[in-house]
């Protein structure tokens, strides 16, 4: 089942902000995430907020559409009664769950309802995540004819034997027919891949990394496999059905995966992302590194204003119920304190290329900085230049250096 929900104080049910949300907004983007929590089955290492068909227990996801667009309207109330200045969103973001499994037309109308709501910024990036045998020519074609600008595939793997056990239900020969569906309508591509998997030897996950590049994608994520408690796979592990996965054949796959990716003309931009230049990089995912504003539209959701942070109740049908009443769809929420920003900025930043400044460091983090460049840990140049910068051995002892620094 979904993992749980975060502890926080009680979120009050006509959603205000206190006044501390809107001081510097100006200064900061505003993007707006829709989940989407169907999915037609369960993989066994998920623990995102999903649900299949018989788990829904009286939510449809045929009024899914109506209720997202309604937060939507209602966000935007609350934003403007809480005094945070109206701003177009830069970037719209739909995750899941399989956003897809909804008709192109209830994306085309949540889309619609944010651009009518709030207004896109010129350019402005729009995403939807998607599996591989989820769509097809047509159904990508009305998505670009609604405003979406971008696509990300969940490609995972292109070795069978390694989709079986994530339980991946795609053939993995269909990833180059829909990332040609795409090019063909002019949408950016993006492929999700997965590493670590248990029985993945270092020659499986090259194949994969072959596949994924001879596709020619705009961008590709590659996440290690994280085995979360209360997953499926977690219990295959703790029953000695499935091994382990082994830290040290992942650190050589992903040294593996950015070796070939720089090779491919892609540069990594954040610890689990590559890009083929800066145009092409998640300017919606940047966002949550950098700090700046999202709310997020749907059941489980995370939004983010000004410091505060709330999460929506998680069923489906408990945010039905919310949204039919009228009030705010939010379980919980907590307002960051100056030290817990900090901490959270150098976490989040210390994984993106452009890094985090060495002068917002207090002083006896700044004293980490020579001993990180003796152990090669951080780019000597870009330190030496004011910023804190992972290099490849950081970016895989990632958590050692924010811990160093905090």
């Amino acid at each position: 089942m979904p993992s749980a929900l975060p502890l926080g104080d009680p979120a009050p049910s006509d959603g205000l902000l206190p006044a501390l949300a809107a001081v510097g907004a100006d200064a900061r983007n505003f993007g707006v995430y829709l989940h989407v929590p169907f999915c037609r089955v369960r993989c066994g290492y998920c623990d995102f907020n999903t649900y299949t068909a018989t788990e829904l227990r009286g939510a449809k996801q045929s009024d899914y559409a109506d209720e997202a667009s309604e937060e939507v309207r209602f966000a935007a109330r609350v934003l403007t009664a809480s005094g945070v200045p109206e701003r177009p969103a830069s970037t719209v973001f739909f995750g899941g769950g399989t956003p897809t499994l909804l008709p192109a037309a209830d994306l085309a109308r949540m889309l619609g309802t944010v651009r009518d709501t709030w207004g896109l910024v010129e350019g402005a990036e729009v995403t939807t995540e998607a599996n591989p045998d989820s769509v097809d020519a047509a159904y990508l074609r009305a998505l670009k004819d609604a405003g979406f600008t971008r696509v990300s595939f969940g490609m995972q793997s292109a070795v069978p034997h390694v989709l079986a056990t994530l339980e991946r239900t795609h053939d993995p020969e269909r990833v180059p027919l829909v990332v040609q569906w795409a090019r063909d309508v002019g949408l950016d591509v993006s492929l999700d891949l997965i590493y670590g998997t248990p029985g993945e030897s270092l020659d499986d996950w090259r194949i994969s990394l072959e596949h994924a590049i001879a596709q020619q994608p705009d961008h590709l994520s590659a996440y290690s496999l994280i085995v979360e408690d209360g997953t499926k796979l977690a219990r295959q592990i703790r029953r000695g059905e499935v091994a382990r996965p082994d830290d040290d054949l992942a650190a050589e796959q992903y040294e593996l995966a950015d070796r070939m990716l720089a090779e491919a003309g892609f540069e990594w931009y954040e610890v689990s992302n590559w890009s083929t230049g800066t145009d092409h990089r998640s300017r919606h995912n940047l966002a949550y590194w950098q700090g700046h504003d999202w709310w997020g539209i749907g059941p489980g959701s995370h939004s983010h204003v000004g410091g505060v942070r709330w999460w929506n109740v998680k069923h489906p049908a408990a945010y039905a119920a919310r949204i039919a009443g009228g009030e705010s769809s939010a379980a919980g929420r907590e307002t960051l304190d100056d030290e817990t920003r900090q901490v959270e900025a150098i976490l989040l930043q210390t994984r993106i290329r452009d890094g985090f400044e060495i002068a917002r460091l207090n002083a006896s983090a700044r004293r980490e900085v020579a001993s990180l460049i003796a152990e090669e840990l951080i780019d000597a140049k870009a330190a030496l230049a004011g910023s804190i910068v992972l290099s490849l051995r950081g970016r895989l002892l990632a958590d050692v250096v924010v811990r160093r620094l905090t």
